[in-house]
């Protein structure tokens, strides 16, 4: 079994005690990770969403200041491309163009060069109450497995409610349940950080 880190996850949460996973939580600094294992990485994301700017411009803050990630998805990029793995942040994040990445194309994993892809998969297809769109990042020496590229639509919905009518809206998720990484899909991004098929 290849060894995997697991990046800027809780310690008690999805990833821990799980057999051949190096679990780097609150009290590692995960971007002090120098390898050797190839990484599935989750860098905050708190200041590269869509809401970044909406607080920054309430609140105010260097701490809200859109970007200000403590250099954690910089270290995580990095890791992954120093070692290999799975980048994994919210679709449409601002650290993708921020740090020079090709914006993912629909249904397919894009080739970006130097062993590196991108891709956009839907987490409530692999078990998440939520859409949960999501951009992946890989390096690897083998051209990542094929994923499930369906867009099923969850039963919940994160965030504020729907401005569109009360139709439009769904019983909303916060907080850890909203952010928590379903087993399935803890389990795909650790089968494509090994490199490997994943089993029926």
């Amino acid at each position: 079994m290849i060894k995997v880190a697991a990046l800027y996850v809780l310690e008690d949460g999805p990833y821990s005690n799980l057999p051949g996973v190096d679990v780097w939580g609150i009290t590692k600094d995960a971007r002090t990770y120098n390898g050797p294992h190839p990484v599935v990485a989750h860098p905050p994301c708190e200041r590269w969403g869509r809401f970044a700017k909406i607080n920054y411009a309430r609140w105010g803050g260097e701490h809200n200041r859109p970007g200000n990630d403590a250099g954690c998805f910089a270290s995580a990029l990095n890791s992954v491309r120093n070692f290999n793995g799975v980048l994994e942040h919210p679709a449409s994040s601002y650290a993708w163009a921020a740090h020079g990445l090709a914006p993912p194309g629909k249904f397919a994993w894009l080739y970006c060069g130097n062993d590196e892809w991108v891709c956009e998969v839907w987490q409530s297809v692999y078990g998440h109450s939520c859409n949960k769109k999501t951009w992946l990042f890989y390096c690897g020496d083998n051209k990542p497995q094929e994923l499930d590229w369906s867009t099923q639509q969850g039963t919940h919905q994160i965030g504020f409610h729907d401005q569109r009518g009360k139709a439009k809206n769904r019983p909303t998720l916060s907080g850890k349940k909203a952010s928590a990484t379903p087993a399935k899909f803890r389990d795909l991004l650790i089968s494509i950080a090994r490199n490997e098929e994943m089993k029926a």
